[in-house]
């Protein structure tokens, strides 16, 4: 078991953002991850992502019982999070957005300097192990959103992570580039990382997931197969026509 989340709750003042969420991410799976707004999944994204602490609740890597501070120490720990903005700089390359913040140095202190050769070769073996078509030298401004897509998860391959969460990663882009990044997707959980993908677009969620969590007004009515539900069923689920699953 890669995570587990026990009875985990979050409250904001009055407002009961999760209420007793129990959920596992077994290694190499990918996990759909549905509800509608407000139903708790950025809630529950920030609290593996280490932005939020939990108000209850245990939660377990590696069958460890952990404490996030912040997503650094989530990133340390394993836990990478893709956020839909992707958080790039358009006027920086591929290359210096893969490290952005993890710059590579060379040099003697107090000479060192960046070491833009090193994380060029770096980033390029990233990209490959992706295999997209992305370079290394390409500027971020210049990229199409599959191509955006590919840097943010080399981002998250530079430090071998454990468990990548990608909110809504085929948003706003076109059918082409959904279809490379979803492919993206598969590539990295071929790479034994685990995923949770956030997403609206049932029909993404039902070609790559191996199961599906649905959550409501802050809990999780449904944890199943992907194979074992419908989207008719999920539909009903996220609106409220069905309790639960």
């Amino acid at each position: 078991m890669l995570l587990e989340l026990r009875n985990i709750s979050r409250h904001f003042g009055a407002i009961r953002a999760l209420d007793g969420v129990s959920l596992t991410i077994e290694r190499g799976e990918i996990v759909g991850l549905m509800g509608d707004n407000g139903a708790g999944k950025s809630t529950l994204v920030k609290i593996i992502g280490g932005n939020h602490a939990p108000s209850g609740g245990e939660y377990l890597l590696d069958g460890k019982q952990v404490h996030l501070g912040d997503p650094a120490q989530a990133r340390h720990e394993g836990v990478e999070v893709v956020y839909q903005d992707l958080a790039l700089c358009d006027n920086l390359s591929a290359s210096a957005n893969v490290f952005l913040g993890r710059e590579l140095m060379r040099g003697i202190w107090p000479f060192r300097i960046l070491d833009h050769a090193a994380m060029r070769k770096r980033a390029g073996e990233l990209f490959k192990e992706l295999k997209t078509e992305t370079r290394s030298r390409d500027l971020v401004m210049r990229m199409s959103g599959g191509q955006r897509q590919a840097v943010a998860i080399a981002r998250t391959r530079l430090s071998r992570s454990k468990i990548v969460l990608m909110d809504e990663p085929t948003a706003a882009i076109s059918v082409r580039q959904i279809t490379e990044v979803l492919a993206l997707i598969r590539r990295l959980r071929d790479q034994g990382t685990s995923i949770v993908l956030i997403s609206h677009r049932m029909t993404d969620v039902f070609e790559i997931c191996d199961r599906i969590i649905v959550m409501r007004r802050g809990r999780k009515v449904a944890d199943k197969p992907i194979a074992d539900t419908s989207p008719e069923e999920v539909t009903a689920l996220i609106t409220g026509a069905k309790a639960s699953a």
